[in-house]
């Protein structure tokens, strides 16, 4: 009982965590897992299970306030879930360190970028919505699936700033998109294809779950009720750490 009391509390405090910022609960939660004894293949195939209930938390929450368009919705699916397919698909047999800290370099610029970037996000001009820069768009969102689903943290941050940046959303409509498309669909490609590839701890299941659950739809409601300057803030904590992680190991 004490073993699942601890789960649930740091998946709460990781779920909560992430949907506030737009991602960035495998910083938290993987490596308890791995701490606490699994090996690393069944330690990410638990986690991403449970952060599907991320995506369901905050897609509870996020519905009610109606900000997701069904047809960028649909292409967020299209252009996502792929790659995650194939992330999944690879990571298992290819463990990369160099790629780990090429990635951490990397979510440290965006932290940098945002920070640097005050009136990034702060308003809803959706731009790049057809021909070639639709295209282009699409293409990223290919390429950050396939991190997705091959890497273990932080990969929702990098859709949750190209949406910023690209297509022109807010903070709180991008931290939207992120946790619902990526957390209840990106996330449960990669948790299927994981699930068939290597075992998941069904033990420790529910306790994740409940704490995904419930993290992911108090988080959301934080965010919404918070606004685009407090989601730019914890983005920017979010990706320092989430950089420094992977860069220190």
């Amino acid at each position: 009982m004490l073993e699942q009391a601890v789960i649930f509390a740091i998946s709460l405090a990781a779920n909560i965590f992430s949907a506030l910022s737009g991602g960035g609960a495998g910083l938290i939660q993987l490596p308890v897992l791995i701490f606490l004894g699994l090996g690393f293949s069944v330690a990410l195939a638990t986690h991403k299970v449970a952060t599907v209930a991320l995506g369901i938390g905050a897609t509870l929450r996020h519905l009610r306030e109606s900000h997701l368009e069904r047809r960028f919705a649909l292409y967020m699916i299209a252009t996502g879930v792929p790659g995650v397919i194939i992330g999944a698909s690879f990571i298992l047999q290819t463990p990369d360190r160099i790629a780990e800290i090429s990635l951490g370099v990397l979510t440290l610029g965006l932290g940098v970028y945002s920070f640097l970037s005050p009136q990034l996000g702060q308003s809803y001009q959706p731009k790049h919505r057809s021909g070639g820069a639709y295209l282009l768009g699409g293409l990223a969102l290919f390429t950050i699936g396939v991190l997705n689903g091959s890497l273990t943290s932080g990969t929702g941050l990098f859709v949750t700033l190209w949406l910023v940046r690209w297509f022109g959303l807010d903070y709180k409509r991008a931290v939207a998109y992120t946790l619902v498309l990526v957390g209840l669909f990106w996330n449960g490609a990669g948790a299927l294809t994981l699930g068939m590839l290597s075992e998941i701890y069904w033990l420790w299941i529910p306790a994740l779950l409940l704490g995904s659950l419930l993290g992911g739809y108090i988080g959301a409601h934080l965010a919404i009720v918070k606004g685009n300057r407090v989601i730019k803030r914890m983005f920017e904590l979010v990706t320092l750490l989430i950089g420094l992680k992977l860069i220190l190991g």
